[in-house]
């Protein structure tokens, strides 16, 4: 069963997502939360898998407390998807690095919100695609073309480094296991290694760190 936390200001949005979510016979709806400082002292009281985390809330907003259930030892676990209505490139960026597993938009198909919350709790990167192409284009557009891979992946094996690039272009376990001639396993292994490595709450941050670190150049995303 994955344990799931609503967060957002407008209780018919919450009511909304509720009965989405407890269609499904795999998901419990925990608890709910109308402000970012009620959400991480649900997130504390019930240890939920997934939070669903608007970004506009009143007092403290999504994005902070989502850097605080983030460093939160205690809540290593919990996984925050982005739920908004605000589709801005600012927003997907800042979400990512305060720790955010996923992002979609409020307007996503039910079925693209159940599939977020099992991409979520498994540990896989969850950006809606539209969202992940435009957000390519912008790294392409402020980072120098000449820019060097930056020193900080030194600590990665040849091979790590290409299972991370292979993460960063939003291949799951089991592709990146066939591109290389892995098993999925030891494509698990690797990433998990990665993530211990760099610091890496999960794998979204891996793809944020692919692009902050010059292992991908944009516009060449096959490579």
């Amino acid at each position: 069963m994955i344990r799931i936390l609503l967060a957002d200001d407008q209780r018919l949005v919450r009511l909304g997502i509720r009965s989405i979510l407890e269609d499904e016979s795999d998901f419990e709806v925990v608890a709910e939360a109308a402000d970012g400082q009620a959400a991480i002292s649900a997130c504390r009281d019930h240890h939920p898998d997934v939070v669903l985390m608007d970004i506009r809330m009143p007092g403290t907003d999504g994005l902070q407390a989502a850097r605080e259930i983030a460093a939160d030892e205690q809540l290593a676990a919990v996984k925050v998807i982005i739920l908004t209505t605000f589709d801005l490139d600012e927003y997907v960026y800042a979400a990512l690095r305060a720790g955010a597993s996923g992002f979609l938009v409020k307007d996503s198909e039910p079925e693209e919100l159940t599939h977020a919350v099992r991409v979520a709790h498994r540990g896989d990167a969850l950006i809606s695609p539209s969202v992940t192409r435009r957000l390519i284009e912008e790294f392409a557009r402020n980072r120098p073309a000449s820019r060097q891979p930056d020193p900080r992946l030194d600590v990665l094996t040849n091979r790590e480094t290409e299972v991370m690039r292979l993460v960063a272009v939003g291949r799951t376990n089991d592709e990146i296991a066939s591109t290389l001639v892995l098993s999925p396993l030891t494509a698990k292994t690797h990433v998990s290694r990665i993530m211990t490595k760099l610091g890496a709450r999960d794998r979204s941050q891996l793809v944020v760190l692919a692009y902050e670190y010059g292992l991908i150049t944009p516009g060449r995303l096959d490579r």
